[in-house]
């Protein structure tokens, strides 16, 4: 038993938001923390831990002190049962009931920070209530978002320069000022407040940027080498305090899904995977919250057909029967003797697909996440971004880090939202060729992709930028309760 003065371990309570893609890097966080001896502990309701479950039982494992999860009931605002979280979300107005559900999880939360006593609290910043309710309670509060830092420099910049009310709103093309990289996107790839759809989703990122903007400081799942510029941009230009974590996948050895070992199906992907030669395997997957209609799923799969490479397509949420979208001749890439093509309808493994040496490219959506796991193994990347963060995460990919392509989306719109822009099969297949063609432009591509994905790896060893973050800020929360203990 340890003797009544030996320091307790710095206690964090972690609150992520309902959405598989804040869960994930949050579970892998606090995985990263315990392995430094701090107490965490995550906060959620039982569908979303059910999510996260298997990573932070494998966390457990290896880790002392061990993460405790702690679950209150999702509130009940005309939801149906089981239905917890944004992937769960068909309809604009179950997404309305869905965030005065997340709205109302205040009160577990200023509960739990009354009776346990959290020496921080790392909360989402769509939790933005979190920053008030936490400093009530003399608890500092950070926000993570689990984006890029380039991306919320963007936003913020965005927020300021309203392309709305500058030159009178016509222009198309939109400069984002004061950033430490030029950033110029089409009026249309933006979320924009002179549209109706748009309006709430501007506001409520308003209310982001302020609360984090007052909160103890911000904690990112990215690292240095990733995002030149961006550390001092933040705590100069915007004056905020910032920690890097990332990349957190490397903390993980498995994917969330599937504790206990890889599911049959999951074997027959990577199985699949091991009879293909080096790098020619081109890896597709949209993230859990993006949908396609049966025009860009069929110029997709033309796309896979033309540009000659084996493609993984993890086909997730398309309900549309295939001959809606399937072109002709596409059916015979599965055919037995060929197998040029494999589509997959479960969740799929995608850190271990990923790095996986057959997978030579990766057509994404630009989900940071998503951004993430390719840096870190190394691939380069084809960037289709459909919303949100995307865009801007596009740009930090394609201009910046010149480890992508961009397959020429302009058109914001989330799932639950109609779009018109089809991109054409033969323009795909041209971006693909773009990262693994046999030219030079492509090798580099793919030469810049390595070489980040080292800079990744030794950013969390010890002694590495991201490692050092860590630990820097644990001793600054531990000097900190020091100082309120003495006060």
């Amino acid at each position: 038993m340890a003797a009544a003065d030996e320091p307790q371990p710095l206690h964090i309570l972690f609150f992520p938001y309902i959405a598989t893609g804040h869960l994930i890097p949050v579970a892998d966080m606090a995985a990263v923390f315990a392995s430094r001896g701090v107490k965490c502990t995550i906060l959620t309701t039982p569908a979303n831990a059910a999510v996260i479950r298997p990573a932070v039982d494998r966390a457990n494992a290896a880790a002392v002190p061990a993460i405790d999860m702690v679950t209150v009931p999702f509130p009940d605002v005309g939801l149906p049962p089981g239905v917890e979280s944004v992937t769960g979300i068909s309809s604009e107005a179950d997404m309305f009931k869905l965030l005065d559900g997340s709205n109302r999880l205040r009160e577990p939360f200023e509960r739990f920070l009354e009776e346990r006593r959290p020496d921080a609290v790392i909360a989402d910043s769509f939790f933005p209530w979190a920053a008030d309710a936490a400093a009530a309670h003399g608890v500092p509060r950070l926000s993570f978002l689990g984006t890029s830092m380039f991306a919320r420099a963007c936003t913020h910049a965005l927020l300021r320069h309203n392309p709305a009310l500058a030159d009178g709103g016509d222009a198309d093309d939109v400069v984002l000022p004061g950033l430490p990289h030029r950033v110029a996107l089409r009026r249309s790839q933006l979320l924009d407040p002179a549209k109706p759809n748009h309006r709430f989703e501007w506001a409520f990122y308003e209310l982001v940027d302020a609360a984090d903007a007052r909160s103890y400081g911000e904690v990112f799942n990215s690292f240095a080498d990733l995002e030149p510029g961006c550390v001092d941009h933040y705590r100069a230009a915007l004056g905020r305090r910032v920690w890097l974590t990332g990349p957190l996948a490397h903390v993980r050895t498995d994917d969330i899904a599937g504790a206990g070992g890889l599911s049959p199906d999951d074997e027959r992907c990577l199985r699949w995977l091991d009879g293909k030669p080096r790098g020619s395997v081109v890896y597709v997957s949209f993230g859990t919250l993006t949908h396609f209609s049966p025009a860009e799923q069929r110029e997709l799969a033309r796309g896979l057909q033309i540009s000659g490479k084996n493609f993984l397509w993890i086909m997730g949420g398309e309900d549309a029967d295939a001959s809606e979208w399937m072109p002709e001749g596409f059916a015979e890439l599965f055919a037995a003797g060929d197998q040029r093509g494999l589509i997959f309808r479960a969740w799929a493994p995608q850190t271990r697909i990923l790095n996986h040496p057959a997978v030579g490219g990766f057509v994404t959506h630009c989900g940071w996440n998503s951004v993430l796991e390719a840096v870190s193994a190394g691939v380069p990347l084809v960037t289709w971004p459909r919303y949100a963060d995307q865009f801007y995460n596009e740009k930090l990919v394609v201009e910046v880090l010149k480890v992508g392509v961009s397959i020429g989306s302009v058109e914001y719109a989330s799932k639950l939202e109609v779009r018109d822009h089809v991109i054409s099969g033969e323009t795909i297949a041209e971006a693909i060729g773009g990262v693994m063609g046999d030219d030079e432009v492509a090798e580099q591509r793919r030469v810049k992709a390595k070489e980040l994905g080292a800079k990744a790896k030794r950013a969390t060893e010890k002694g590495g930028s991201s490692y050092e973050d860590v630990g820097r800020l644990i001793q600054e929360l531990m000097a900190r309760r020091s100082s309120v203990v003495r006060a």
